[in-house]
């Protein structure tokens, strides 16, 4: 089987070709990931049902080459830069990879009807050999992270820390060849190897989620937060240093294990995160962990709400409760013309809210009192 010469653009055969289990896009792969995984994850995440009708109504559009290293190992191509466009191919020429991944991975891929002349442009494709990894990364790096193909922040972070990791590059270097600010790079870099350290050490699996989607953006910046820091026992303001393996002490994994859970849920504990939204969850969450009541109904299960509401003091959740409850009744009230007096459950409801406010009233009017010196009674 003949080589193809470096740095030209040259046509082979698709069956030459394989996917990367290194492609910043995937999340959770490791060696015993499968063909099926790695095309099923990029189903779900990188709209390539798009591109299959695409590809369906047009052919393949041999415009931009894959960008490719030759595997010494095997003597196949791995394709660095163009994965969903082979995973598509793949789809079109495989029918039994199609059916493999509705068993395997549960997941039924509509493949639509391609002509055969649209099939016929899927044969051959072209093609740019490249040394390394390292030669293709300033290239990819600066398409995927603030040009027309923009990777999400975990694909951002993972192409980041691997070129970090490396040893031929700073991390100043690496911001300035992909076009994004050096503070933000460090943070997500920082946020890799706090996810790798979990994975290593067996402390929470990426693949253990139980949310589908995975909110990358969600942990580098609570991890920049100072609460988190305290919390896991990492130094202030570390994510500003460059990025070390092992972040977390040993003797706060367990900690890690309550944050990650927190954050992403985990199918393991049938445990669903209880972060919902970036803000103000994250802010919130980060509160939580500084108290030992709020930490306390966390770890009962409890919403982040009930938590973070135990670590306000109690005047300002009172305050902030009436305020909103004053809001809630005059809304009421300026429906009450949607009452017919038909409905007896809603005027028990309205009973109970009376008894409910007289009681609040009664007693602070009683504190109030006894505030004042005054002592007559009710």
């Amino acid at each position: 089987m003949s080589t193809i010469e470096f740095e030209q653009s040259t046509k082979i055969s698709v069956d030459r070709l394989k996917l990367d289990r290194e492609n910043p896009r995937l999340v959770g792969i490791s060696a015993r990931t499968t063909e099926e995984s790695i095309i099923a994850q990029l189903y779900q995440g990188e709209d390539l049902g798009e591109l299959l009708q695409s590809i369906s109504a047009n052919g393949y559009l041999d415009i931009e080459p894959l960008i490719v290293w030759l595997d010494p190992v095997d003597q196949q191509y791995t394709v660095l830069e163009g994965n969903r466009r082979l995973a598509a191919i793949r789809l079109f020429r495989e029918p039994a990879l199609v059916d493999s991944i509705a068993k395997n991975e549960r997941l039924k891929i509509v493949v639509p009807a391609i002509s055969r002349a649209a099939k016929a442009s899927l044969a051959e494709v072209s093609v740019y050999r490249v040394s390394d990894r390292e030669s293709a990364r300033s290239f990819i790096g600066f398409k995927h992270i603030n040009g027309a193909a923009k990777w999400e922040s975990y694909a951002k972070a993972k192409f980041a820390a691997e070129w970090y990791k490396s040893g031929n590059v700073s991390l100043e270097v690496i911001s300035e060849k992909i076009g994004d600010r050096h503070d933000t790079i460090k943070r997500m870099v920082a946020a890799i190897y706090v996810l790798d350290q979990a994975e290593r050490q067996n402390v929470f699996l990426l693949t253990n989620r139980k949310i589908t989607k995975f909110n990358f953006s969600h942990l580098y910046t609570a991890l920049s937060r100072s609460t988190y820091m305290s919390y896991l026992g990492l130094e202030t303001a570390w994510s500003r240093f460059d990025p070390q393996p092992n972040p977390v002490p040993a003797d706060k994994l367990d900690r890690l294990r309550e944050v990650l859970v927190w954050i992403y849920g985990s199918k393991e504990d049938d445990r669903e995160p209880v972060v919902q939204s970036q803000n103000p969850d994250i802010k919130n969450l980060g509160e939580t962990l500084a108290s030992a009541e709020g930490l306390h109904i966390l770890r009962a299960g409890g919403t982040l709400a009930e938590a973070h509401a135990s670590t306000r003091p109690a005047d300002e959740t009172l305050s902030a409760s009436l305020l909103r409850a004053r809001s809630v009744l005059r809304e009421a009230a300026n429906s009450l013309r949607g009452y017919d007096g038909r409905d007896q459950s809603l005027l028990n409801i309205a009973e109970d809210v009376s008894e409910t406010a007289q009681t609040i009233y009664d007693r602070m009017r009683k504190k109030f009192r006894e505030a004042m010196g005054d002592d007559r009674g009710n």
